[in-house]
């Protein structure tokens, strides 16, 4: 069956009102204890107008996996009040909101981080420097921060999680074989490669329970030989699709290499290679700025649903030109 932009899109025990999506796009105003304010609230409710669903920025389950000195997080009781005023204000727009949680892993801020992990003492580059190879009672440690995190996304009035596995960021670390070199139970074949991810996810879904959504970001490909590929990503993610809601796809940043070329909708034919492999909702990203071509990806079935992010920073009510304007 096709859609149109303006179909609802079930996921879970939620039906979004429409498959626009508001993409995480970081704010950069956060306080330097992680705290969300003002500009936070305003920005969200008023992009909120219109879009099936919200999904904040990346909001960090660990004071040592910021990934920004700027960013926000929710690693503190703290930090879920000045979340759930956020919430408060999407939700009077009717919209639900996810919260993206994440870990930087080798990645995180050099400004705010005190130990630099990730999978294996491999650096990204020379500004973030080499990270320590985590233990497994490291690994353990921030399982629990994610299941906390999705304790307090509850008590922050949060409709669902994201979880961010893409963008180089830990768990896109511990997934990748560019930058996983571990030879123990979490290194090595893409099961062990996805035993961290697998234990994160049971984690919030034994925290959240099973009618709350859980999606989750990934990136496609690295864009570079030996990396990660849709093919791969449908290997690891395939036996935990029972527990995920939708796979949201995005590219890179695994390793200092861009996409050759940057064109409209030039992630699709990742979304659409991964689609074939799943029965829960793909959402595509990446430069599907007018209706027409959102359409046509969900008429053609090459993904279930469209996030947009840069021209809802420009514009607030740049949905309900996607949503009415042909």
């Amino acid at each position: 069956m096709a859609f149109t932009l303006n179909d609802p899109l079930p996921l879970r025990g939620l039906t979004l009102r429409n498959r626009l999506i508001m993409a995480p796009m970081q704010q950069y105003m956060g306080t330097s204890e992680a705290f969300a304010g003002a500009h936070h609230i305003e920005h969200y409710s008023q992009r909120a107008k219109h879009v099936g669903l919200v999904i904040l920025e990346s909001t960090a389950i660990s004071s040592n996996g910021r990934l920004w000195g700027n960013d926000i997080g929710i690693f503190t009781d703290q930090h879920v009040e000045p979340l759930k005023k956020i919430t408060d204000a999407i939700h009077t727009n009717q919209t639900p909101v996810f919260i993206q949680l994440s870990h930087g892993g080798r990645k995180s801020s050099p400004e705010v981080t005190k130990t630099l992990v990730a999978p294996s003492a491999v650096a990204y580059d020379d500004h973030y420097g080499t990270p320590e190879s985590l233990t497994v009672a490291g690994i353990e440690q921030i399982v629990e921060e994610y299941r906390l995190a999705a304790k307090r996304s509850i008590a922050a009035g949060f409709d669902g999680i994201e979880i961010h596995a893409a963008h180089g960021f830990l768990l896109h670390q511990f997934l990748s074989p560019l930058s996983n070199t571990r030879l123990d139970a979490y290194g090595g074949t893409s099961e062990n490669r996805t035993r961290f991810l697998r234990e994160v996810l049971f984690a919030i879904r034994r925290e959240v329970g099973n009618n709350y959504p859980i999606i989750i970001r990934i990136s496609a490909t690295d864009y570079y030989e030996g990396g990660l590929t849709p093919i791969e990503w449908a290997r690891m993610l395939k036996p935990l699709e029972s527990e995920l809601d939708a796979i949201h796809i995005s590219t890179g940043g695994n390793i200092p290499v861009q996409p050759s070329d940057v064109y409209n909708a030039y992630q699709l034919p990742h979304a659409a290679a991964i689609k074939q492999h799943f029965n829960i909702p793909i959402i595509a990203v990446g430069k599907i700025y007018t209706r027409s071509l959102a359409n046509r990806i969900l008429e053609d079935q090459l993904a279930d649903g469209i996030a947009i992010g840069r021209p809802l920073l420009d514009n607030p009510d740049y949905a309900e030109h996607l949503l009415i304007r042909p």
